[in-house]
């Protein structure tokens, strides 16, 4: 399992770092059309986007006991989505042996 998962979160983080390049290079984030970025479907995107990356934040605050490194986290995922959650994931994943179960990469670790 965890192999597959170091798998499935290599793909992500690869192909966000893809896509929001190939992006970049066809236009910047900032000359995005006023016509696109007021429309009723972006906005509920953009939410939904965004309760996302905080639910995942929650587990993720959960997991860390350090303040620095939730608040970190937390300016991370905000700015750059789904590339901070997939590297938070591969950290987690690569500092459990592969028998790992899922409990050890979902839980916090006992001390």
């Amino acid at each position: 399992m965890i192999i597959f998962l170091r798998c499935a979160f290599t793909f992500v983080l690869v192909t966000m770092l893809c896509a929001t390049s190939w992006a970049s290079y066809q236009c910047p984030i900032w000359k995005t059309p006023q016509a696109l970025v007021t429309h009723p479907w972006f906005i509920a995107t953009l939410f939904d986007c965004y309760f996302g990356f905080l639910t995942f934040y929650v587990w993720l605050a959960y997991k860390e006991t350090s303040n620095v490194a939730r608040i970190a986290w937390l300016i991370a995922i905000l700015l750059l989505g789904n590339i901070a959650m997939s590297s938070y994931m591969l950290l987690t994943l690569f500092r459990l042996p592969t028998s790992a179960t899922i409990d050890q990469v979902l839980l916090r670790a006992k001390k």
